[in-house]
């Protein structure tokens, strides 16, 4: 066979390994290979090669490369914990900075414990033991998992038309992480166990500085919002997938759905009890990443807030953009609409105040196609018993409302916090959700395929990093707009086209992981949905589409 490695051809017998054909290439690394690409599929590094194609060899500072470092860190900290304590059982709650938060049952976590267990770590590292693969047919699956007790892994059964169940072994434990994993304990170097709250953080590095953790950032609301929303989710009691799948099985999702529904509603009515209740509120300013329904929560929020007497008045952020010769650029010479100084920030603060001054203002209305703001003749002016609502990506950042007093405004960040876990070790990612949401709304609404959603994803996350998160802690109220249930109605839309992705794509590794693990889902038909369900938004049948 002939396989390609950068714009080398090189000939190779069938079933050579990946790491015994670049064994001298790896070496040579300055940053070490953590795993590969194959035809554009993530791969261990002992894959064995049976067909020709290409190799890419990847690293922590790829996003793959990245998944497979964590996935091989939690795996060691587990591995740690059931040593030292057999008993005890550890679950992966949230994902903060750079960071997974943990408990435990069983004990309770103190300084001393975590020592204990940083220590077991650092020697299963120090010893670089193999991360083995095993593969069991579904019969022997059946059997093992009947004479261990153990649901690690397990949820793969639940896949029918799965022949195979793989778990990864490390000299006697063993876990399924549901990807590719390190080849061995050595790979994982930078790390830190720190203890928050009534559990502690697995930390780990960034992608732009692999050599060290960052330092820890405060994201107390953050994490107290993740916290809240867990404890108001007890009543549905489901935390993990498996718990979802058999309530969908016995046709009881309906209840749940509800539930989940009544809940959103109960957060809605919550933040505009909190903005009605102070006088001094004028201006309620709402930002949050793609994909996290800020449309169809800002409608149910006015909705609310009309119930408390308040009757809400839109300003729009995008008629404020500076006019197109003065767009700042981005360092490859485009325009850059994602930077505040691409929003005419003084023109747009004075006519906030005029408002809030009760004057009358001529309301711009931003021409995209000849990139001016045109005056047709649109006024605004707030009476007594209304409320300005504004929605953008940088309406938790100070500087785009500078001349209003803190006092008079209200912030909210709203996104899909997920709070479903696959099972007690893997989460379900936030982001994941978001990406699926906006590919199944791409489709539906702008015609685009999966592959160019998928292509503009790192684009609009870089534009998040930037420009939201970085302000989150600054909101009044959080709004988590995930529901449990979402990805067994999005699978069905979002399956097929992420299909269509074949691995002659460099973006094939990525479509095969969302669709792998959309697949781990039993289907929920929308049909029981709500009209003004926030899941509306990116399905279509909502009662606020114009």
């Amino acid at each position: 066979m002939q396989i390609k490695y950068k714009d080398i051809i090189i000939d190779v017998k069938k079933g050579t390994k990946v790491n015994e054909l670049l064994k001298k290439q790896i070496e040579e690394k300055e940053l070490k290979p953590i795993a590969c690409r194959f035809n554009n599929e993530v791969k261990r590094l002992d894959f064995e090669i049976v067909e020709d194609g290409e190799i890419e060899l990847i690293d922590v500072t790829n996003k793959d490369g990245m998944r497979v470092y964590k996935r091989g860190l939690i795996f060691i900290v587990c591995m740690a914990f059931k040593t030292l304590f057999p008993d005890a059982k550890l679950t992966i709650d949230y994902q903060l900075y750079h960071s997974m938060f943990c408990t435990i049952e069983g004990i309770t976590i103190t300084e001393e414990i975590l020592k204990q267990v940083k220590n077991k770590v650092n020697e299963i590292i120090s010893k670089n033991i193999p991360i083995i693969k095993k593969v069991m047919t579904r019969k022997q699956a059946i059997k093992f998992y009947k004479d261990s007790n153990d649901m690690r892994g397990k949820l793969q059964l639940e896949l029918s038309r799965r022949d195979i169940v793989t778990l990864y072994y490390c000299e006697n434990y063993y876990n399924y992480l549901y990807g590719v994993m390190p080849m061995s304990t050595g790979d994982i170097r930078e790390y830190e166990l720190v203890k928050y709250d009534n559990g502690f953080l697995i930390r780990y590095p960034s992608r732009k500085t692999p050599e060290k953790v960052p330092e820890l950032k405060d994201t107390t609301k953050l994490y107290n919002a993740l916290k809240e929303n867990a404890k108001t989710h007890k009543i549905l009691d489901i935390y993990t997938l498996h718990q979802l799948n058999t309530i969908v099985r016995k046709g009881n999702i309906k209840e749940y759905i509800l539930l989940d529904e009544a809940l959103h509603e109960k957060q809605i009515a919550n933040i505009a009890d909190a903005i009605a209740s102070n006088p001094k509120i004028k201006v309620v300013a709402i930002a949050g990443p793609s994909s996290s329904g800020k449309t169809t929560f800002s409608k149910r929020l006015g909705i609310q807030l009309r119930l408390n007497r308040l009757k809400p008045v839109t300003i729009s952020v995008d008629n404020y953009f500076v006019e197109r010769e003065n767009t700042p650029l981005d360092k490859d010479g485009n325009y850059d609409f994602e930077c505040i100084e691409a929003i005419d920030t003084k023109l747009l603060n004075s006519d906030i105040m005029k408002l809030l001054n009760g004057e009358e203002i001529k309301a711009p209305t931003f021409n995209f196609h000849t990139g001016h703001k045109e005056y047709l003749g649109n006024t605004m002016k707030l009476a007594d018993d209304e409320i300005l609502i504004m929605e953008g990506i940088h309406c938790l950042n100070d500087e785009l409302t500078y001349l209003i007093p803190k006092e008079q405004k209200f912030k909210v960040y709203i996104s899909a916090l997920t709070v479903l876990n696959i099972d007690n070790y893997n989460r379900i990612s936030t982001t994941d959700t978001r990406l699926i949401r906006r590919m199944v709304r791409d489709k539906q609404f702008r015609g685009y395929s999966a592959m160019h959603t998928l292509e503009m994803w790192p684009s609009v996350n870089n534009g998040e990093e930037k420009n939201i998160f970085t302000f989150q802690e600054e909101a009044d109220a959080m709004f988590n707009s995930s529901f449990i249930y979402e990805l067994g109605v999005l699978k069905k839309y979002a399956m097929p086209l992420l299909k269509e992705i074949d691995n002659s794509s460099p973006l094939y590794s990525e479509a095969k992981r969302i669709y792998t693990m959309l697949s781990y889902f039993e289907t929920i038909d929308s049909k029981d949905i709500p009209a003004n369900s926030l899941l509306r938004e990116f399905i279509g049948g909502s009662v606020f589409e114009e």
